[in-house]
């Protein structure tokens, strides 16, 4: 009978011990990160009566016979589900979604405490701190490299009250661009500018000559077989491409006087070859003469002759009766018939030509993307606008040098680009010799020396054919060809020195190559306002260089890499700023694709200094600062702890846990790493109490504890029979 009794009481203590968990979790349904916990019971030992035999013979064998002596609580289980996220108003409010615990410590980091209340603040002392003020752990920003370093001891978190940034000056200049390597561009700018002459106020890019002639003309420019016209459409030049131009008409006067049969001597004829563009030849003679017939009658046949074929010889003949000759002119206008005077052979001479009589005034400018050739001559050769402006302008001044003495170079004529970029002749006169009226006449060019065929590149023989005119020596009119034009991109930035000022760097660039094997190449200039300088020669506030592309649209190459600013405001001297425009034979950075000119991204480092205005805390528990300059970085990052056995913590109230021997030692990193759980800001972990479940679990609990009690109550009347019996 005693022990019912005693198994009744140890299943009230037992129930007891269960009612005083439940409650416990019931209280803290609504504490931020409480975990709540389970009773687990286990019996009690047993009473043996009869202990268990084996099987003997033909008897079975027999179990044990026990009476158990109740029930305990045999220990605690802490579960650990997650609870619910639940937003919150203040920013340095933290959730933990998944596995860990905050750290803490009442005692500047020599003992640490853990906890999955995220209620920070921040203290007067700028101490991170949970509610019992213990400072929450992690790590601070390094002041040297300005990186937070979570391979460090962890520390206290303290952000200083009123903290500011220094300024810091720029490093690096990122930029990722893409320059139009098509036939049609949008972004373009005049070949050349004179360097007092402002930029167009369509803020296109108009760099400067780096070095002029005498005249101001550049004696370096891009090459004109990636250039523009006024629309963009591109010339596209192909190596033996060009133009005919002459200066003056070809023109060759008999060198004899024309034969006159009157006397009747018999008829005469014309039998005169001349050479053409394409070097073959071209006779012409002439027929039907009579007897008697005077010099007038053979020459007007014989010009009739002539003029018969100048659609193919370009030739037309006059003749003079009273100096009683024969003239050959060639205006060098058709773009069909053939250019000059050539004469290559004279059949007969009754005309009064010999084969000395040639007038060559036409010259061909073929394109060469190997180099030049200037000099005075029937085939010329151009890679720039520099070349052929050359080339055009010794020739000009070459064909009025009749002086005795043979001085090349002495009339006034000049040809140069202007600021439009476009070729501008003028004939002023004033020479004591070799002026002359110019008669410009510019046509395609469609044979090569030697016969050779030749494609017409009909937009660049249109920009030049504008400058078909006349211009008489003396005259103040000028003559101009249409627009020369460079694909130009631009972009900018503002970069920062050692004191916080601003500068603007400007990245200007313009296509000047293109190698069909290779890829294009671009220049750059880089500049900045004056009285900065980045260069030690003048101009030194800009700096050249030059960006390769690759076939395939890639970066190949780009220099310069660096560049050393100088701000000479007081900041410090010679800093360096690295140019970042991506990595060679890739794309993640500068581009040359067929597409719009166009500037995807352009960074800098540097920042002016600032005072602190706000902090948020990021996924990975990172405090990130915002400054008054428009700054944002990382100064601090909260530090996080997983345990092998979480159920082996032991609390010490106030949402706090300690270590134990069974929890296993503090595995310390980072948010979202190795298993631990990221942080939510501005959120709080609410209790994982269930009501429904922890409302019938005392159900459960009110149950048991009431069948215990019967069986009490229950022993105690057997007891009161008991004694009854001796009565």
């Amino acid at each position: 009978m005693l022990k019912s009794l005693f198994s009744g009481v140890s299943g009230l203590q037992s129930h007891q011990v269960a009612m005083d968990v439940e409650s416990n979790n019931i209280a803290n349904v609504n504490t931020v990160g409480f975990k709540y916990s389970r009773a687990n019971f286990s019996d009690l030992l047993a009473q043996t009566k009869a202990i268990a035999t084996a099987p003997q013979g033909q008897l079975g064998g027999k179990n044990p016979v026990q009476v158990g002596l109740g029930s305990t609580v045999s220990s605690m289980t802490r579960i650990f589900s997650q609870g619910s996220i639940q937003n919150s108003d203040k920013n340095t409010d933290v959730a933990i979604q998944g596995d860990g615990f905050f750290i803490i410590s009442p005692d500047g980091g020599n003992t640490y405490k853990y906890t999955r209340a995220g209620d920070f603040k921040f203290d007067a002392g700028g101490n991170f701190v949970d509610n019992n003020g213990f400072i929450a752990q992690g790590w601070l920003r390094d002041p040297v490299t300005g990186k937070v370093d979570s391979t460090a001891p962890i520390e206290n978190i303290n952000i200083p009250p009123g903290l500011t940034t220094p300024a810091s000056p720029t490093e690096e200049v990122v930029l990722k661009a893409n320059l139009n390597s098509g036939a049609l561009i949008e972004s373009f700018s005049p070949a050349y500018e004179v360097a007092s002459t402002p930029p167009p106020s369509n803020g296109t890019i108009s760099p400067a000559p780096s070095a002029v002639d005498a005249n101001g003309n550049p004696v370096a420019s891009g090459d004109v077989g990636v250039m523009f016209n006024e629309v963009g459409e591109a010339f596209s030049l192909q190596a033996g491409q060009g133009i005919w131009a002459s200066f003056v008409d070809s023109q060759a006067t008999a060198t004899n006087t024309v034969k006159d049969d009157s006397g009747g001597t018999g008829p005469s004829e014309l039998d005169i070859t001349f050479t053409l563009d394409d070097g073959t030849t071209k006779q012409i003679t002439s027929t039907g003469g009579g007897t008697n017939d005077s010099a007038a009658v053979n020459a007007n046949r014989y010009v009739s002759a002539i003029n018969a074929q100048t659609a193919i010889t370009g030739i037309s003949a006059s003749y003079d009766s009273t100096a009683n000759k024969i003239t050959l002119t060639n205006p060098n206008s058709s773009a069909t018939a053939s250019h000059n005077v050539q004469i290559a052979s004279v059949g007969n001479a009754n005309s009064g030509f010999v084969a000395t009589d040639d007038s060559v005034t036409a010259y061909r400018y073929q394109y060469d993307p190997t180099g030049s050739i200037k000099t005075p001559g029937l085939d010329k050769t151009f890679t720039t606008m520099a070349d052929l402006r050359e080339a055009m302008e010794l020739q000009a001044r070459n064909v009025g040098d009749g002086d005795s003495d043979g001085t090349p170079d002495e009339n006034n004529i000049s040809i140069k680009i202007n600021d439009q970029g476009k070729f501008e002749i003028t004939n002023p006169g004033g020479s004591d010799d070799g002026d002359y009226n110019i008669s410009l006449n510019v046509t395609a060019l469609t044979t090569a020396p030697g016969g050779a065929a030749v494609t017409e590149n009909t937009r660049f023989t249109r920009n030049m054919e504008a400058l078909n005119s006349v211009l008489p020596a003396g005259t103040t009119g000028k003559a101009f060809s249409q627009s020369f034009n460079a694909a130009t991109h631009s972009s900018s930035i503002d970069i920062f020195d050692s004191l916080g000022s601003k500068h603007t760097l400007r990245m200007e660039f313009r296509k000047v190559s293109v190698n069909t094997s290779t890829g294009s190449t671009w220049n750059m200039v880089v500049s900045v306002p004056s009285p900065a300088i980045i260069d030690t020669v003048a101009p030194t506030n800009e700096k050249t260089g030059s960006v390769r592309f690759n076939n395939d649209g890639s970066l190949a190459t780009y220099n310069p890499p660096n560049i050393s600013f100088s701000g000479n405001n007081g900041s410090a001297p010679n800093q360096q700023v690295g140019l970042s425009f991506g990595t060679a034979n890739k794309f993640d950075g500068m581009t040359s694709f067929d597409s719009r000119s166009s500037t995807s991204g352009i960074s800098q480092d540097g920042f002016t200094g600032g005072d602190l205005v706000g902090i948020r805390i990021d996924q990975s528990g990172t405090l990130v600062g915002s400054f008054s300059n428009g700054r944002s970085f990382g100064l601090a990052q909260i530090g996080m702890a997983k345990f092998t056995n979480n159920e082996g913590l032991s609390t010490e109230g106030g949402n706090v846990y300690i270590q134990t021997a069974n929890s296993g030692d503090p595995i310390i990193g980072t948010a979202a790493t190795a298993g631990r759980g990221f942080i939510q800001s501005a959120a709080l972990e609410a209790s994982n109490v269930d009501l429904s479940r922890a409302l019938t679990q005392l159900i459960i609990i009110q149950r048991g504890f009431q069948a215990n009690g019967k069986t009490i109550t229950t022993s105690d009347q057997l007891l009161q029979t008991l004694i009854g019996l001796k009565q």
